[in-house]
């Protein structure tokens, strides 16, 4: 069964490399790969490009687009079309996967069919000195009430066929995935969790700036979200305490 790996890039040169070597050093054989760039004005696409031999020995299709895009996710949409893999990943420029994810992920499929599937994810933090450290794992759950802090994009895989069905709304804002997750969910499709780290995360980003009005702009996009998706007005309590724990705790 052929696997598509997505990674979305910009400026990341920093970073490309170890997301690179952790989709080539799977332990399984069958995957083809896209790094979609957004017209990076680093060496991102240089050093993305120096992979290409090597990806060629292990047997991998590997392709790298660069060209101005519309934001993340309609760089993610862009990799979803090109993809021919049965099952589909995104994992981000300054994330990496462990070396057996694809491999868990294809024997889950096969055992489950899901419609779609998250699992563990190991959460890092930079420390003084500028090296990363483990801060916490990240546990994949379902419950009832739909919370971001049960389920973990960078671990997720969604089948080509549910793909034909959704796609992430292009940049109407930063939770798109989010959104994606609630509306599978909402459409009661089979979301399978397991309860082992297949990839790794490095806090940082916009969606980890930690001042009071930009805690208040997230919960004001996350409550938008759950109300499009017809989730109860209740759901601003979870705004409030996900987006409030971030800025005291952070």
């Amino acid at each position: 069964m052929l696997v598509s790996i997505i990674t979305v890039s910009y400026n990341s040169a920093s970073t490309i490399g170890r997301t690179i070597k952790s989709v080539l050093s799977q332990t399984y054989d069958e995957i083809e790969y896209f790094i979609i760039d957004g017209n990076s004005k680093d060496d991102t696409v240089k050093i993305a490009r120096s992979y290409e031999d090597a990806f060629k020995e292990r047997g991998y299709k590997y392709t790298v687009i660069s060209e101005p895009d519309h934001g993340i996710y309609d760089a993610m949409n862009k990799g979803i079309k090109l993809s021919n893999g049965e099952l589909i990943g995104i994992v981000n420029s300054d994330d990496w996967y462990e070396p057996n994810a694809i491999s868990e992920v294809s024997r889950v499929y096969k055992e489950t069919s899901f419609d779609m599937f998250y699992a563990d994810l190991n959460i890092y933090e930079t420390d003084a000195d500028g090296r990363i450290r483990l801060k916490m794992v990240k546990k994949a759950r379902q419950k009832k009430i739909a919370v971001s802090r049960h389920w973990n994009h960078p671990t997720t895989f969604i089948p080509a066929r549910i793909y034909k069905e959704f796609n992430y709304y292009r940049c109407q804002s930063l939770y798109d995935d989010f959104d994606l997750w609630l509306r599978i969910r909402k459409a009661s499709k089979k979301i399978v969790t397991l309860n082992k780290p297949l990839s790794n995360y490095t806090l940082g980003g916009i969606s980890n700036v930690k001042t009071f009005k930009s805690s208040i702009d997230r919960g004001k996009i996350r409550y938008k979200i759950y109300r499009q998706n017809g989730y109860s007005h209740l759901y601003w309590i979870e705004c409030i305490l996900i987006e409030g724990v971030k800025f005291f705790l952070a």
